[in-house]
């Protein structure tokens, strides 16, 4: 019994020990999902390259459509955005098995919106800030699905959606 519990100790210190980033330098994750909004469904596509092990920066083209009834009044919303983002990840820091990733970064964004109607149309514009905290769970070595919470952006509660190695 003794030898076996030393044997699994070995086996997990040096899994732990030799566990790699899921992102290696110089690699590429296209992303494309939808977002968690209390306004509408966000669709989103974007990438993240990996400038370190350990760093990402990545862009992001946004698009959310919503209709909003108040006081007597119909409107059909539109926003499409831009942005790019920068996130930390925490595997090596923490030892985490390269079938995870997780991650916390911040982003900026420039969106449009646009508000047709026949009486007022509107368009509007604006510069929005905001940070990200999410993680990836890879299926295969190029597919993961990913799930991400956030605000001060287009996707006020979050993303979920999947990620594939370029």
């Amino acid at each position: 019994m003794k030898k076996l519990i030393i044997s699994l100790s070995l086996i997990l210190i040096t899994g732990f020990a030799f566990s790699q980033s899921p992102l290696q330098r110089g690699s590429t994750l296209l992303n494309l999902g939808v977002g968690l909004s209390d306004s509408g469904i966000p669709v989103y596509i974007g990438f993240d390259h990996s400038v370190s092990q350990d760093i990402t920066l990545g862009a992001e083209l946004s698009y959310r459509a919503y209709n909003e009834h108040w006081q007597n009044d119909y409107y059909n919303h539109n926003i499409v955005g831009i942005s790019g983002n920068a996130n930390y990840h925490f595997n090596n820091l923490f030892s985490i098995s390269p079938r995870w990733d997780l991650y916390a970064g911040a982003n900026i964004g420039f969106y449009i919106w646009n508000s047709p109607d026949e009486y007022t149309g509107s368009h509007s514009s604006g510069l929005g800030l905001g940070g990200q905290i999410g993680g990836r769970y890879f299926f295969t070595n190029n597919l993961s699905v990913n799930l991400e919470f956030g605000g001060g952006n287009a996707f006020n509660g979050g993303k979920l959606g999947l990620s594939f190695r370029l």
